[in-house]
């Protein structure tokens, strides 16, 4: 099915797609919708995200035959040398952009299986990497200069295009701030299961374990805030809210499991009782 093009000023492309954890009709749909897409506008290359699924998936057509690349990735590259590039998210702009004409990269195809590819068409590298920058939440105007940008945007906004000021999809949460205290709290926790490798005196002992029967609790609670936090902000940036969604219950069961683990090893290598 043709999707709508994701076009500036919609800044869904600003957020950083997940990578594809299951390899079945749904990614197939989505790639389908891709291809659509592509035939219907005349595209040759496109990130998913372009039509608004946040997806780490690059769909490349060369010839009659669409390429699928699932969660590329670049291992090694060389050759710098400046690519003239446009973009179908900002109509009508051309950019110079220093990029690499020799690089390798791994990836998945729809199946899940692994390959490893080497590009040293300076063409299809450059298409590459802009389609990889976009999976990332980047985009051409991020590799060029602050005056060169603001020139672009300029004009942008002369023809009536003008960036949205609310409710878009932010570069920075401030559920991050529960991800940093509970990181750190982590680190901690983490450090006290080395109690044993030292002769430390009862007293001192006790501290640490009663900080961490405290810390573990407090982690369940951070991550039950950051949840709820999460849910406010992706009924606030609705646009969005797909690629927040995608991460925040993979940063909560990650964060949970490790406390759990910490907390366990705490009782058989900490207790003092």
């Amino acid at each position: 099915m043709v999707q709508k093009l994701v076009i500036y000023p919609d800044d869904r492309m600003n957020c950083t797609s997940t990578d594809v954890r299951s390899f079945n009709q749904t990614l197939w749909d989505v790639l389908e919708d891709m291809r659509d897409t592509m035939l219907a506008h005349d595209i040759k290359a496109m990130a998913a995200m372009q039509i608004a699924y946040p997806y780490n998936i690059i769909l490349i057509k060369e010839g009659e035959e669409y390429h699928e690349y699932i969660n590329p990735r670049i291992i090694k590259n060389e050759d710098l040398f400046d690519s003239e590039e446009s973009s179908i998210h900002y109509p009508d702009v051309t950019v110079t952009i220093p990029r690499y004409g020799k690089i390798k990269l791994v990836y998945e195809d729809r199946n899940g299986k692994v390959h490893y590819e080497d590009i040293e068409d300076r063409e299809l590298a450059a298409i590459l990497q802009r389609k990889i920058d976009i999976t990332f939440g980047g985009n051409i105007l991020d590799k060029v200069d602050k005056n060169t940008r603001e020139k672009i945007l300029d004009a942008l906004a002369g023809k009536g295009l003008m960036p949205q000021t609310d409710d878009v999809c932010p570069t920075f949460s401030r559920k991050d701030y529960f991800v940093s205290f509970t990181d750190k709290l982590l680190f901690f926790m983490g450090l006290s299961l080395l109690t044993p490798l030292f002769k430390f005196s009862k007293e001192t002992v006790e501290n640490i374990y009663t900080f961490d029967k405290i810390v573990f609790p407090l982690i369940i609670v951070l991550m039950i805030g950051f949840f709820f936090y999460a849910q406010y902000e992706a009924k606030k940036y609705k646009q969005c809210s797909s690629c927040q969604i995608g991460n925040n219950i993979g940063v909560i069961i990650k964060r949970s499991v490790a406390a759990l683990a910490f907390a366990i090893g705490a009782y058989f290598l900490v207790n003092p009782y």
